[in-house]
């Protein structure tokens, strides 16, 4: 079972992203602040959820949340500042954008970088432990979903609509047979040997 909140008197935002291990594709985070009352059978870590679930929650917490927002930060940003930077950079955008300036931060995870002067707590594993986090995490993970799936219609070699820009076997074996595209990490290991590259007019080179 969630807990409802961490404390019972600031107004807290639960943060989470989605997509930091992946070779392809933007980092996406979702802040949230949720009613204390807030309540759905469903609810959880997203990683524990059926695709339908998510987004049957998901309507729920767009619905119901006092504020919630996502943001992104694409695979080029990820390479010149890194993946641990860009989660914290996407994160600090949803929180940015809500509508409400939360008192308190919950954050999924064991680090961050303070959003200006609101105070955060750091859990690990929050995203099944506090229903603003997991709240967080559904949103994060149904939008670059979403995103990925747009994406593998301009690219269906790579499984996308699958993987999600994961590195299975599938999408490993798509990268050295069509090398990579405008949309992976190259900063990332993208084989374990050596990487063939596709330029703008989609020409393999190494």
């Amino acid at each position: 079972m969630l807990l409802p909140y961490y404390q019972d008197v600031l107004m807290e935002a639960g943060c989470d992203e989605a997509g930091r291990g992946c070779l392809a594709g933007p980092v996406f985070a979702a802040a949230v602040i949720l009613p204390r009352n807030f309540r759905h059978p469903l609810l959880n870590d997203s990683k524990q959820m059926k695709e339908p679930d998510r987004m049957k929650v998901r309507k729920v917490i767009e619905k119901k949340a006092l504020a919630f927002a996502v943001a992104s930060i694409d695979n080029e940003e990820i390479d010149r500042i890194n993946i641990l930077k860009a989660s914290f950079k996407a994160m600090h955008e949803a929180l940015a954008r809500l509508s409400l300036q939360p008192q308190m931060i919950l954050i999924d995870g064991n680090r961050f970088h303070p959003y200006g002067n609101i105070p955060h707590t750091c859990i690990i594993q929050g995203d099944g432990k506090y229903a603003s986090i997991a709240a967080a995490s559904i949103l994060a993970k149904t939008y670059r979903d979403e995103y990925m799936h747009r994406l593998h219609e301009q690219f269906p070699h790579y499984g996308w609509i699958e993987n999600k820009g994961y590195p299975t076997r599938f999408h490993r074996d798509a990268i050295r047979t069509h090398g990579d595209t405008p949309y992976h990490r190259r900063t990332f290991r993208l084989l374990p040997d050596e990487q063939l590259s596709l330029d703008g007019e989609g020409e393999e080179k190494w």
